[in-house]
This record gives structure tokens, sequence and C-alpha cells, in this order.
């Protein structure tokens, strides 16, 4: 059997200490490993496979197989009639008189999917049955399946600086600058309105770590912030975010609404949607929603006070 171009060393080591003295510690060790390693799995070669390649599938060497072969593991039969899916480490691992057709080497992910597949008709897994003996039950398979499905869904997303940046002052607009007006209320907005571009800077750099905090792509004066009275009950401080033409789906502007008699802040965006424009609100416990569509003619201060002057269901 040629030489297996993949190393599971470490996998065959934490076998040898589990069967010593079968710690669950040392088992869960096994299965970290084993679900991420290449394995073998004995198959019976499939039909129509020229002499060239079905002696290579017997002697384990690497083989490209047609995209509609059928693969049909070879499975170990117990006493009882219960059958096993055998998968094992190294061709080391498979004694010469207990050898099967042929082996295909494969990720441990596709044996676990063809054992969990309904047409199976063994539901255990052993890894390296002559030797180490290491037995998944179908409980034991059941979360490894689970691990590797949540694997799947995770996916590491890379974004430039520039798109981290737009990230950044969304997050300032939808959760951080709102957070912090329902917080600290009246003595909260006036900071807003006396430190301006320099207070929403600083909500900026709490999303970089400290040591990137230079890196923080807006500057003081790409933020406007405008306070009008315009009622005697109504203030609202406008806040103009840096412009970008490309922010589609990103808050452009920020109306924190200050009602006097009742002592109540409410908080609405406007932002980009394609081509449309929509006014959205965030309410005191974070929830955000779209509450309308933005006025063609620009008039959205009118638009904002009709909001603000509705009570909250």
């Amino acid at each position: 059997m040629a030489d297996q171009k993949w190393d599971n060393a470490q996998l065959e080591t934490l076998a040898e200490e589990f069967v010593k003295d079968r710690q669950k510690e040392k088992y869960a060790a096994v299965m970290e490993v084993l679900e991420k390693a290449t394995v073998l799995m004995p198959v019976m070669p499939p039909q129509g496979l020229d002499e060239k390649t079905q002696r290579k599938m017997r002697e384990g060497e690497p083989v490209k197989l047609p995209k509609n072969a059928a693969i049909t593991p070879c499975l170990l039969r117990k006493e009882s009639g219960e059958q096993l899916f055998p998968v094992f480490s190294s061709a080391a691992q498979i004694p010469p008189e207990r050898r099967s057709p042929a082996v295909l080497a494969m990720p441990f992910q596709v044996c676990l999917s063809m054992v969990m597949s309904e047409q199976s008709p063994a539901k255990t897994m052993t890894l390296n049955p002559f030797t180490h003996n290491i037995v998944m039950p179908k409980e034991i398979l059941e979360v490894a399946l689970k691990r590797a499905t949540a694997a799947k869904q995770t996916r590491t997303v890379r974004v430039t600086e520039k798109q981290f940046a737009r990230m950044v002052q969304d997050r300032v607009a939808f959760q951080l600058l709102p957070q912090y007006l329902f917080g600290h209320g009246e003595e909260g907005l006036k900071r807003l309105q006396s430190e301006e571009g320099a207070f929403l800077r600083e909500l900026c750099e709490e999303c970089y770590p400290a040591e990137r905090r230079s890196a923080v792509a807006v500057a003081e004066e790409d933020f406007s912030v405008m306070t009008m009275n315009v009622t005697e009950d109504m203030q609202i401080t406008r806040v103009d975010m840096p412009e970008e033409k490309e922010k589609a789906g990103a808050c452009r502007r920020i109306y924190a609404v200050r009602l006097q008699a009742a002592q109540e802040i409410r908080y609405y965006t406007l932002e980009q949607v394609g081509k449309d424009s929509r006014i959205g609100m965030v309410a005191p416990d974070g929830r955000h929603e779209t509450v309308g569509a933005a006025p063609d003619n620009g008039a959205e201060i009118e638009a904002v006070m009709t909001l603000a002057a509705r009570p909250l269901e």
C-alpha cells in the first residue's frame, strides 16, 4: 500500500492515550482532531474502472474517480448483527489479512455525512477497529455533525479599511450614539451639542482596538452638528454623517429630538436604500425600525417633527 500524503500522527498518539485509561477528556481530544482529519475508508471498487485505476485503489494510491461513481463502504458486522462504519488513521492500522478490496482517503466529515444519511445501514463508526477500536455511537456522531454544520455557517469575511470605516460609522449611528443619549438623557444631548465632531469621532474610536485608534478614518470636521428649537416644546439636533456617495443602506443623517414637557428623547435616522431614502427610528431598547419614506422635497425636519409629535406605540 502506497505511503499516505497526510499525517495523522497526532490523532494516533491521542488514540493511544485514550485506550490506556478511556477518560472522557481524552475521548473528546480524539474527536476534536478526528473531525478535522483525512482518514482511510474501506470500499468496494466502483464498477467500470479500468485495471490501472483498480490497482491504484487496491494499493491505496490517489485516484480520480468518475463523477457518477458509486462509492460503497465496506462495513463491519458484530456478532449481534449490528453493522459498523470503519475508518482508519493510516494504512498501518489495517492488518494485511483484513484489507478490503480498496481504500479511499476521505475527509472524516465526508464519512460522517455518509454514515448519518438515511440510506446508511450503519449508525455507529469505529476508528482503527483492529487496533484502538474507538467506537463512535450515534449520539456522538450527531454532536460531531452539529459542530460541522455550525463551522460551515461561520465564515471569516475580510473587509477593507474603507469598508470597516463605513461599518464603524453605522455602528455609531444605529447603536453607540442612541445608547449614549438614551442612557444620559439631557446631559448626553448637551455633550453632543457642545463637543460635536470631537465626541462623534470618540465614539468611532471605541470600535477600534486601542493600538489602532490612530487609523480612524474620519476627522472631527467630517461631522456636522446643528441644534434647532423648532417649537417651545421640541428641540432637534441634526447630525450629518461624513458624506460618501456609495453608502447605500447606511445612515446619512441623524435627528435627536428632545421633547421638553415629557422630558423624553426620540432618535430618528435618514437612511439610503438603493436610490430611495427612508426615515428610521431607534427605540430606547435598541430596536430599529423603518417608520416611513423620506419626503422627496427634502422636508425632512417637518417629517421628523410630525413623527416626534405622535405618542410611541
